[in-house]
């Protein structure tokens, strides 16, 4: 068994989604010490605080899987310059009700991809603000704004050739960091 198992939160539903296949790719770079579990996101309700004295079904499986992780990696894509709604969601379901958050003390990275030439920095740079309130420590170096484009990823769905040695270095970096923050 792993000894670190980290939940992989996709901020995106697309079925083809480059974040989900960034995702997929990049934990074939980590050692095998790590495991990574992608959790589901789609299937929760809408945040409601009249909800937060009996939380659906759904949110009780999301706050248990990222309790059970000891870090937390974001993929996320960038909608009209910031995180999905989906994902903000997400992020408001496993923080509630107040004082009782599933995200607090999880050693995070945070990446994203899009076609743009900035990638998800924008995206990157709210969630960061959001998981910095949640007390999640987040790796801050190296940053990764990755533009979706020919190479990225080879025939198989793994990283290419071009990106890989960068790719190689965040996660080196970013296992470093749940190493050092880990319970």
């Amino acid at each position: 068994m792993s000894q670190y198992q980290i939940a992989v939160v996709v901020g995106s539903l697309r079925r083809d989604s480059f974040n989900r296949k960034l995702a997929n790719a990049i934990v074939k770079l980590a050692p095998p010490e790590f495991s990574f579990k992608q959790v589901q996101i789609g299937d929760l309700p809408l945040y409601n605080q009249d909800d937060d004295a009996n939380q659906a079904g759904s949110v009780k499986r999301l706050k248990a899987e990222i309790a059970a992780a000891q870090g937390l990696l974001f993929v996320t894509a960038e909608y009209n310059r910031s995180i999905p709604g989906v994902l903000k969601n997400a992020i408001d379901q496993a923080s509630r009700p107040y004082g009782q958050s599933a995200w607090a003390d999880k050693p995070a990275g945070v990446l994203g991809v899009s076609v743009g030439a900035i990638g998800t920095a924008m995206a990157q740079q709210h969630l960061r603000n959001v998981l910095a309130y949640l007390d999640v420590p987040t790796l801050g170096q190296p940053e990764a704004f990755i533009q979706a484009k020919e190479g990225l990823f080879d025939q198989a769905g793994n990283i290419g050739a071009d990106s890989k040695k960068f790719l190689q270095d965040w996660m080196n970096h970013y296992v470093a960091w749940v190493k050092k923050h880990a319970g």
